[in-house]
């Protein structure tokens, strides 16, 4: 049940859920480094579990306080501009990689000595077999989205919106399930994961990328999960608006990274 406010402010009560998430998250990030000296996974996997953990609980929290009416349009404004920041920071990560990837592609230090300059090794990619299909694929759910979002704010309809995001959903999990053949397939033909500056750059820009596919992909299920308890309307549903734009930035990055690495990033 709402509760009455005389504010358009959230005022936080006390919460151990900030401290627990800095706790397992330097619990993880100890695990990883132990996990890549060979000691052992299992500091690694704790940290994992706690973290996720917390993030369910903190983020069932959140959805308990909208519910109870402490999320004024004051606060629903504030978490909209927290949520436009942390996809700007996810902007330049990604932009980390295509600077990384077009720098040797276009000027590989390593391979410049005097006068001489030495073309960069690329590797060819048939971007119109696989990598179109998972295009199409992504941007059909990002369609899906878009027709999810839209028989929610202009007509209510919330038959419409959870066949949208189911939709969503499992065009996001044969994403996924293409990469994987994919990479499989890459890694059959000699590919490496480490290697040369072409094969690094493109499955770290290629799987991180994959790996934002999975978050949304979860969270748009999530919001599915949600709107069948009927907890989104017209007026109230910033967690089903900040999925929507998660999902259309990864939709973007996935267009540049088609035509980046998979295009302009053949041999001749």
């Amino acid at each position: 049940m709402a509760h009455a406010k005389n504010h358009d402010y959230h005022i936080l009560p006390p919460s151990i859920w900030p401290l627990l998430s800095a706790l397992f998250a330097f619990v993880m990030l100890v695990g990883g480094v132990m996990w890549m000296h060979d000691i052992t996974p299992f500091v690694f996997l704790i940290g994992l579990v706690g973290t996720l953990y917390v993030m369910f609980a903190w983020w069932a929290a959140v959805v308990e306080e909208s519910k109870i009416g402490d999320h004024t349009p004051v606060v629903r404004i504030g978490l909209r501009y927290g949520f436009i920041l942390f996809i700007m920071s996810e902007v330049m990560f990604f932009a980390a990689w295509f600077w990384s990837f077009f720098k040797h592609a276009i000027y590989p230090m390593e391979n410049y000595v005097g006068t001489t300059y030495e073309a960069p090794t690329f590797y060819a990619v048939d971007a119109f077999h696989l990598p179109l299909i998972n295009t199409l694929i992504l941007l059909l759910s990002g369609c899906a989205v878009t027709w999810a979002h839209h028989a929610l704010v202009h007509e209510e309809n919330r038959t419409d919106l959870k066949n949208g995001l189911i939709i969503a959903v499992v065009l996001g999990v044969l994403f996924t399930a293409l990469q994987a053949y994919e990479y499989n397939y890459l890694l059959y033909k000699g590919w490496e994961f480490g290697g040369d500056e072409f094969f690094s750059n493109f499955f770290m820009a290629t799987g991180f990328h994959g790996f934002h596919v999975v978050i949304g992909t979860l969270f748009l299920l999530v919001c599915w999960f949600r709107a069948r308890a009927g907890h989104f309307t017209r007026e109230r549903h910033v967690g089903f608006e900040a999925a929507a734009w998660y999902w259309h930035f990864v939709d973007v990055v996935w267009l540049f990274l088609f035509f980046a690495v998979y295009i302009w990033g053949v041999p001749g």
